[in-house]
């Protein structure tokens, strides 16, 4: 059975079109890396999207007995036992946050193959990481403590002068003093 041309004109328009806009989610993904801005310890950071998995209210914790201070206790995020973690305590070795109004859990992705959530003060929205400044590392790592870890080393300036540091948790998650939460 023929069809006519006018539907086949049709067909051949939204396949290009299609195809179209494909190609352009390909190029805007790779262009437009977007990071979720958070707050924690008072700093700034950035977590790249497909490190984190979900992002749920501060959970109520189970303390686990004989961990260290950063290592807040277990949580039961969607029936899963997730450890939660004051990561501004565990890099900046200060005490861990009490509870806030408008803190966050964020748990890693399953990729990452850490069943762990980190908990944020505050949500700060997305950033399009191409829209900000990359600081070099010589000249950003000069403002920063001398031993600064693989996992966040990357250092960004936004349009309004904020200093952003992105975390690469995939380098964190193996992390020796990450992984070991007992004192």
């Amino acid at each position: 059975m023929d069809t006519p041309p006018e539907r086949r004109s049709r067909l051949r328009q939204y396949q290009v079109q299609l195809l179209e806009r494909m190609q352009a989610a390909r190029t805007d993904a790779a262009g437009a890396a977007r990071a979720l801005g958070v707050l924690m310890g008072g700093q700034h950071y950035l977590l790249d999207l497909t490190q984190i998995s979900e992002i749920v209210p501060r959970q109520s914790l189970t303390p686990v007995p004989l961990t260290r201070p950063w290592y807040l206790g277990l949580a039961n995020i969607r029936g899963q036992l997730t450890g939660v973690v004051d990561l501004a305590s565990y890099q900046q070795g200060q005490a861990p946050a009490g509870a806030l109004p408008g803190q966050r859990d964020i748990t890693l992705a399953a990729g990452l193959v850490l069943q762990c959530a980190l908990r944020v003060e505050a949500l700060l929205g997305l950033r399009n990481l191409a829209e900000m400044q990359q600081e070099a590392q010589q000249e950003s790592l000069q403002e920063l403590p001398q031993q600064v870890p693989l996992w966040c080393q990357q250092r960004y300036r936004d349009v309004d002068g904020q200093v952003w540091t992105r975390l690469d948790l995939a380098q964190l998650v193996r992390e020796p003093g990450f992984l070991q939460v007992g004192c």
